[in-house]
């Protein structure tokens, strides 16, 4: 795929997600245009620092986070000046998915269970926050599992209501990101 090519699909993936996030927080839509624009601005950035080097064939990398230091410049250079908490929010978690490393072994963040038997990356209106739903924005599972075999994990590990789970399924396990994580996971390996 031909950088042009790759700019316009890596564009394609991000403007779903954004638009996305923004209709699940109930806020207007976010423009075209605008989401155009910091998906070009993330492109622009994924250019310059590459994405995070693919695992060989074997191992298993480490989790591994971005400090505040490391990631507000790239927040801001992302949002170059564009205003809002949620689309501050949204950035932020985009551009720890571009550059977050890689890893095989899911850190089970999305079924850890609180003193009161509860887990908050299964409570609705904290998910709703989250571009990639109950899982972490690196979380393996988004690229070793089909949908299918995802949403399957996930209800063996839900803990609460069950009908909260099928009835917001695309906020808890978002396709769209899947398919940015696929696609980068992807890109890594090209």
């Amino acid at each position: 795929m031909n950088d042009d090519a790759a700019a316009a699909e890596f564009s394609r993936l991000v403007t779903a997600v954004l638009r996305r996030f923004f209709a699940q927080n109930g806020c207007a839509e976010l423009a075209v245009a605008e989401a155009a624009a910091v998906s070009g601005r993330l492109w622009a950035l994924v250019r310059e620092r590459g994405l995070p080097r693919a695992l060989r064939e074997g191992e298993c990398g480490v989790s591994g986070g971005m400090s505040e230091e490391v990631c507000a410049p790239l927040v801001a250079r992302v949002l170059a000046g564009a205003k809002g908490d949620l689309l501050a929010k949204t950035v932020t978690q985009l551009v720890k998915t571009c550059f977050y490393p890689e890893f095989t072994v899911c850190r089970d963040s999305f079924r850890e269970v609180a003193k009161d038997g509860s887990c908050k990356r299964q409570e609705l209106a904290r998910v709703r926050q989250r571009v990639s739903g109950t899982h972490c924005v690196d979380c393996p599972h988004w690229v070793a599992l089909t949908p299918a075999g995802h949403g399957e994990l996930l209800q063996r590990e839900w803990r609460g209501e069950p009908g909260i789970l099928e009835d917001n399924c695309g906020v808890f396990l978002p396709e769209d990101f899947r398919a940015l994580r696929r696609w980068l996971h992807a890109r890594a390996r090209a």
